[in-house]
């Protein structure tokens, strides 16, 4: 199966329907919208792009990466999306490893690119995402046929740990996440509305699928990326409109439809449908907030890039339920298995534990990927007997809800302890003065690691402000388990996609040497 045949019917049944705006304006309809996918394939072959070939789209969002990403699929070639904010000998790797003949990216970058791409002898075509790729050539009327279990999509890793790794997801592993979507998420209808602020380079770019699969609408905002201004406006300009974000984006809107609110009197969001978040942690304390600020519209996924937005779901209905007695406890959760899934908490040995166990999380299902490319032995070391371990650390409670603890890596374990990062962030963003939070673990001589808790506050730090944390932290969770040191910073390292970079968070440890002491610091330098 080649998923360009959902947009060959979208255009057969809706060829007037809006398929792609760019901010508030109609870019194409779905018949223009498959005019240009094949007129873009015939490029393509006409270039020397065949079928099961790389193509490496190296590029902010735009309407024509919409173009480029479906006439690949057109043409039968692989789809190998590119975080754009990369450096080119990032790129240039990822070209390398992927073995993609041709790298599509604005004409602007194309000279740095092709010095990067020299450097490490790769022979890649460069072409630019406003113009065909290759010699023009009459329309590729159908599309290529392809196997199911072909290659699709090449997902690179964000690499936060190491060089990245290239995920294969194939069209059965697209076709079930997009059934996912519209089963466990949001059903779509004809006209519906997605908005694109986050990267279409990375997971949250699949959720355009169902809306060409159903005819909807996918809008890239003018600006090209995410301004929570300009999600508003959309929204209230095209109504039913959805979205998704990361966590810090969360944070950013719901200050955004604070300030709106303010100048309109109270007046919430107009237009919005579902917002749906995933990607990092949403602590407790920011949904509520979110939801007392925007409104009912939220859902939250869980999944990662071999599974991709397919592990978990919090509905808009759970999350609204607050009648329900342990409300608090399922909003603080990543939800229940999506319908495509099977997710399971196991031991060290691959042992499945009981209800209430703290293991690793664990899905099998159609949507987990082929294997990473060219890589057997990381595949082997994540799929085994079936089932991808992620590497997270939750439990699963009696009625099927999924808590997140941390990455089995961010594990601190002090005094023959294990201290779980998230519980202690969740703590201190209790405080009125924490904005951002992240915890880490350091090494020490007496207890084996102590727990440090690097804090962005709100406005200047008091110099009593770790004492008061401290002491905060004392009234909440465990003596064993409150930091040691807090260190201030004006804003944590966050990789392109807005992760926390943990890893970071540890070579400043590291660097800083023995000099600091155990106390509780009131600032760093």
């Amino acid at each position: 199966m080649n998923l360009a045949h959902w947009l060959e019917r979208a255009a057969l049944l809706h060829p007037q329907r809006p398929a792609i705006a760019h901010g508030q304006a109609v870019w194409a309809n779905y018949a223009e919208f498959a005019l240009r996918v094949k007129h873009w394939a015939a490029a393509l072959r006409a270039g020397g792009v065949g079928p099961g070939e790389r193509v490496a789209l190296f590029m902010a969002n735009c309407p024509e990466y919409l173009v480029a990403l479906w006439g690949t699929w057109w043409a039968g070639a692989v789809a190998v999306p590119v975080n754009a904010k990369l450096h080119p000998r990032e790129l240039a790797w990822i070209v390398g490893h992927s073995g993609s003949r041709l790298v599509v990216s604005e004409a602007g970058r194309h000279a740095e690119l092709r010095a990067a791409l020299a450097e490490a002898s790769l022979a890649a075509v460069l072409a630019e995402p406003h113009a065909l790729p290759g010699p023009a050539a009459p329309p590729l009327g159908v599309p290529a046929a392809r196997d199911e279990a072909d290659a699709a999509w090449l997902f690179y890793t964000s690499g936060t740990t190491g060089r990245p790794k290239g995920v294969t997801l194939a069209a059965r592993q697209l076709r079930w996440c997009t059934m996912a979507y519209l089963a466990s998420v949001q059903s779509v209808a004809p006209g519906d509305v997605m908005l694109h602020p986050a990267p279409l380079s990375h997971g949250g770019g699949l959720y355009h699928l169902p809306y060409v699969l159903q005819a909807g609408l996918n809008v890239v905002p003018a600006s090209g990326g995410f301004d929570g201004a300009e999600c508003l406006d959309l929204a209230a300009h095209w109504r039913n409109a959805s979205f998704f974000a990361a966590p810090t984006m969360v944070r950013r809107f719901v200050d955004a439809a604070r300030e709106r609110a303010q100048e309109r009197g109270g007046q919430r969001p107009e237009g919005l449908a579902t917002i749906v978040y995933g990607g990092g942690p949403m602590y407790l304390a920011d949904i509520e907030e979110a939801l007392a600020v925007v409104g009912p519209h939220f859902a939250q996924i869980y999944g990662q890039g071999e599974s991709p937005m397919t592990i978990t779901v919090l509905t808009r209905h759970v999350i609204n339920d607050a009648a329900q007695p342990n409300h608090r406890e399922r909003l603080a959760s990543v939800g229940v298995a999506q319908s495509m899934v099977e997710v399971s908490i196991r031991d060290a040995r691959g042992g499945a534990l009981p209800a209430g166990e703290r293991g690793e999380v664990c899905v099998r299902g159609d949507v987990v990927m082929q294997g990473y490319w060219n890589d057997a032995a990381a595949t082997a070391a994540a799929i085994r007997d079936g089932w991808l371990y992620t590497g997270d650390v939750g439990s699963l409670d009696a009625d099927g809800f999924l808590t997140l603890l941390d990455r089995s890596k961010d594990l601190v374990v002090s005094g023959g302890s294990n201290i779980y990062p998230r519980e202690v962030e969740e703590a201190l963003l209790t405080h009125p003065q924490v904005a951002e939070v992240a915890v880490i673990g350091r090494r020490d001589e007496e207890w084996g690691e102590v727990v440090v808790a690097y804090v962005v506050a709100r406005g200047p730090a008091a110099a009593d402000l770790a004492a008061a944390l401290d002491t905060h932290c004392l009234a909440h969770i465990a003596r064993f388990k409150r930091p040691k040191l807090y260190r201030f910073v004006t804003e944590l390292p966050k990789n392109h996609y807005g992760k926390v970079l943990k890893t970071t968070l540890r070579e400043w440890e590291a660097a800083r040497g023995e000099a600091a002491g155990s106390a509780p610091e009131g600032a760093t330098p």
